[in-house]
């Protein structure tokens, strides 16, 4: 017998199939809690970065400027370039959450991680669209919030009475981690393009002062990445219907009611 699938059902499984990202999640946060107290950020201020931006990646280049006394203006550039990857990231998603109301589109916006990514995109991939699917996305973003928050709370703790945070090793299961996103996540020719552009950006670019190599490397890779849906034509995916009393699949080429 096929289990009911609900709001909570769902919202239980995204936060299950994430727990496994906690592992290298954790790392990853404390490092950024050190390095953010010992850049010269307050502990509050370090601590609301994490809150309000969570965006790890994002804040680990932004603290690295500011122990460099870059201007404000840069910071907020290169990291929104940055970032720009979540565009990617949500144009990959919409076909699946086409049913979802847009009052719930900017909280998935500003949850939307590296981690909820893969693990949302893969049950998707797996199953098609779901009538709940924004519950198990929320439920793996709950995960990865609370593990952020916990674990910069912990480096910021730890930064202040353990010198040098680069010294201690532990950035290594933060790469062992996204490495594994990495591979898990190449299953067709534009997410094949999307890294080796960036990568290949990344390493000629690494000389660049300021982290510029890792601007051009995240436009490199999105560019690379849009191209390719388009000049791939993998933008195919089942579509829901969904009313009060029913779901049902319909294919692409055939219009979606909604009750």
């Amino acid at each position: 017998m096929t289990a009911v699938s609900t709001p909570r059902s769902e919202f239980v499984a995204g936060m299950r199939d994430t727990i496994p990202m906690v592992v290298g999640g954790i790392p990853f946060g404390i490092i950024f809690g050190a390095l953010a107290v010992n850049a010269g950020l307050s502990p509050l201020g370090a601590q609301a970065m994490s809150l309000f931006v969570l965006a790890g990646s994002a804040q680990f280049i932004a603290v690295g400027l500011v122990a460099q006394n870059v201007s404000a203006l840069f910071i907020v550039v290169t990291t929104l370039v940055v970032n720009l990857r979540h565009a990617l990231y949500s144009a990959t998603l919409a076909p699946y959450l086409r049913h979802v109301k847009a009052r719930w589109l900017p909280l998935m916006g500003f949850t939307l991680t590296d981690e909820t990514f893969v693990i949302v995109f893969k049950r998707f991939e797996e199953r098609g669209a779901l009538p709940y699917g924004q519950w198990y996305f929320f439920g793996s973003s709950a995960v990865m919030y609370t593990e952020w928050q916990l674990s910069t709370l912990a480096g910021i703790v730890a930064g202040q009475t353990i010198p040098n945070p680069q010294g201690w090793g532990l950035d290594f299961a933060a790469t062992v981690t996204f490495t594994g996103m990495i591979v898990s996540m190449l299953r067709n020719r534009s997410t094949g393009l999307a890294v080796i552009a960036a990568g290949g950006v990344a390493l000629i670019a690494n000389p660049l002062p300021n982290r510029l190599g890792l601007m051009l490397a995240a436009l490199a890779g999105v560019a690379a990445g849009v191209i390719g849906k388009s000049l791939f034509r993998e933008d195919h995916v089942e579509r829901l219907e969904v009313s009060d009393s029913d779901v049902t699949l319909v294919p692409p080429s055939r219009e979606v009611s909604h009750e």
